[in-house]
């Protein structure tokens, strides 16, 4: 019996060197991020990671615990036939995952969760962002690393197998259950009363140190667990107090500038209740790109002359940093999530109240151009439950035209946007939305002014924007059309900016056309959330349903940016930053100490109000 405890507690440790390995393999491949690091970092990632890497190799030593127990009542050589087909199938799901992670990191800034399957539910649009050069390098480390494991298993494990019965079979019984029970503390995470989780593992104020600690399998997991129970997560503030602090910063009636609830009128910028809306959602369009509000200069000239004849918006933030999260916060006016994407539910997104609905009560008919794959994180249903009723996409583009990995590029879908307004028939008042895709990853464009591929993607963009609204001018629909132009998300540019701070989420947003009363700049903290609302009330509209949303233009509204990151949050006012992470409960950036446990309970009410929302859906 010493022999199979031995054998178990063998199996639980060669395990660790498996994930110890990949932690400095996952350092010098982003050496970019490492360039910086010293061997006591190194070391300590190692160190500190062991937490979940114990963890994982709890979960991985189960089964074999569970065979090992049977050999004690039966003896024979099918234990190690087993075991060896385990190793095999745990040594491709193990590599698969670290090779996946190892590449997905350098996209998303973040370790492997749960946002994997629910982009491989279009495995051909997922890959679009992958390189090829990339992913036969991946592929070959997948192999290579499948490989490596099993042999090390094979030779280390496998020929110490226990083929003989046990004597004592009650008492050998016995101890291996009582095995399984100390097995079970390192899958907990220790004997404390907090289990397992990533922020076990963050030691330094270097969030890549902190993301290089995470064993990769541990966050899938972990994801995996967190995607159902949504209102009993993020329960930061006792219920009277998150009210309070929600109603605070939603109300019309709260902001401090007016203590005697005595408000101006908010600002009318239309000079019609019922104007033709053209949604532009410009993808990944950062502010760090666009002169016009303080970015790169020359990159988007025609954004940059358009925003002198419209209204700039300077102080606008995305909600989130992808496309499905960004697409619910403008059209929906719904706060992104950190740790999911409302999308991702159809049975929950097609509850939400939408611009497209609140339009339809008036007369408008509501229509969605994409040149992508409009299955892709399951728009159409999205789309079509949010009240559009008619949706163009790349299988509506002959093949010739799909010369992108994403589908069909900016000119020609602004050329068919375009097209088919002219043709319009402007005596019912009408919502388009149009998603650009060219300015997305690879960068893929018949375009090559800059040297930067991200630059002159955004160039590419802008170039057709400009070229579709000079020719819009000219049509008997720009006098009574708004034109809103937003970017879905922003991006990391440049290279230096960190995935969380508030740079990540700057992004544009300018109102043009013939229904724009006179051009102005507007300089309040706000988010996409904020359209809904702002647009609704602008054409009379109530907004009530959208209850994360505030007008921009009610001075009554208290002025603030909410964004979400990876279990993470984002809270600017005019006292300035906090950046919160979930995992650790700590503050990885601020501004400055004034009012930032104000900030921090502010962004709290808000997510927590936010999965109370999500879990009632």
């Amino acid at each position: 019996m010493k022999r199979r405890i031995l054998f178990i507690v063998a199996i639980f440790i060669a395990w660790l060197p498996v994930f110890m390995i990949q932690k400095p393999f996952f350092m010098v491949h982003h050496h970019e991020l490492a360039n910086s690091s010293s061997l006591i970092d190194y070391l300590q990632v190692i160190f500190h990671g062991l937490k979940l890497d114990c963890t994982i190799s709890g979960y991985l030593t189960a089964i074999p615990l569970l065979l090992t127990t049977g050999s004690v009542w039966l003896h024979g050589i099918w234990l190690r036939k087993l075991l060896s087909a385990y190793f095999l199938i745990m040594a491709a799901l193990v590599a698969a995952i670290f090779s996946i992670d190892i590449a997905l990191y350098g996209f998303w800034g973040f370790r492997l969760d749960a946002t994997l399957f629910f982009y491989l539910q279009s495995p051909k649009d997922a890959m679009a962002s992958v390189p090829v050069g990339l992913f036969i390098i991946q592929l070959l480390l997948f192999f290579a690393y499948t490989y490596i494991i099993y042999i090390y298993f094979r030779k280390c494990i496998l020929s110490w197998t226990p083929e003989t019965m046990v004597r004592k079979r009650i008492i050998g019984t016995i101890s291996c259950l009582l095995l399984g029970g100390i097995l079970f503390i390192p899958i907990r995470g220790g004997v404390t009363t907090s289990t397992a989780n990533v922020g076990m593992v963050y030691f330094s104020q270097n969030q890549f140190l902190n993301h290089a600690a995470i064993n990769p399998c541990f966050s899938l997991v972990a994801s995996l667990s967190k995607q159902q129970d949504f209102a009993a997560q993020f329960n930061f503030l006792p219920e009277e107090r998150r009210e309070e602090l929600f109603k605070q910063l939603t109300s019309p009636r709260s902001n401090k500038q007016f203590p005697d609830s005595i408000c101006p009128e908010k600002q009318q910028v239309l000079t019609t209740t019922r104007p033709n809306i053209l949604i532009i959602l410009l993808e990944s369009f950062s502010a760090n790109a666009i002169g016009a509000v303080g970015g790169e200069k020359d990159v988007t000239p025609n954004i940059d002359r358009l925003s002198k004849e419209g209204i700039l918006f300077t102080n606008l933030y995305a909600n989130s940093f992808r496309t499905d999260r960004g697409i619910v916060s403008v059209l929906n006016g719904y706060l992104a999530q950190p740790t999911t994407s409302i999308m991702k539910y159809p049975a929950k997104s097609q509850t939400l109240p939408s611009i497209a609905k609140s339009l339809d009560k008036e007369g408008y008919t509501a229509d969605m151009l994409y040149g992508g794959d409009i299955n892709f994180t399951n728009m159409q249903s999205y789309f079509f439950s949010s009240g559009y009723s008619k949706i163009t996409a790349d299988r509506d583009f002959p093949l010739s035209s799909r010369l992108s990995k994403w589908g069909t590029n900016d000119d020609i879908t602004f050329t068919w946007l375009y097209n088919n307004i002219k043709e319009r028939d402007n005596t019912k008042p009408w919502l388009t939305t149009f998603l650009t895709l060219s300015s997305h990853e690879p960068f893929e464009v018949p375009f090559h002014h800059l040297k930067h591929p991200y630059l002159n993607s955004v160039a590419f963009t802008d170039s057709c924007l400009g070229s579709f609204i000079d020719k819009m001018k000219l049509l008997p629909a720009w006098k009574n059309t708004l034109i809103v132009l937003v970017a879905d998300h922003g991006f990391r540019y440049p290279e230096d900016v960190k995935d969380f701070e508030p740079r990540r989420f700057h992004i544009p947003m300018i109102w043009l056309g013939g229904a724009i009363k006179e051009p102005m700049v507007v300089d309040k903290y706000a988010n996409q959330t904020d359209l809904a609302a702002t647009l609704l009330n602008q054409l009379g509209l109530k907004h009530n349903e959208f209850a994360f949303s505030k007008d921009i233009f009610d001075p009554c509204y208290p002025e603030y940016a909410f964004y979400t990151f990876t279990n993470g949050f984002g809270f600017i006012n005019r006292t300035g930053y906090s950046i919160y992470d979930n995992e650790s409960n700590k503050i990885l950036m601020e501004s400055s100490s004034d009012n930032s446990s104000e900030r921090t309970d502010n962004g709290k009410a808000l997510l927590q109000t936010l999965y109370d929302d999500l879990g009632s859906r």
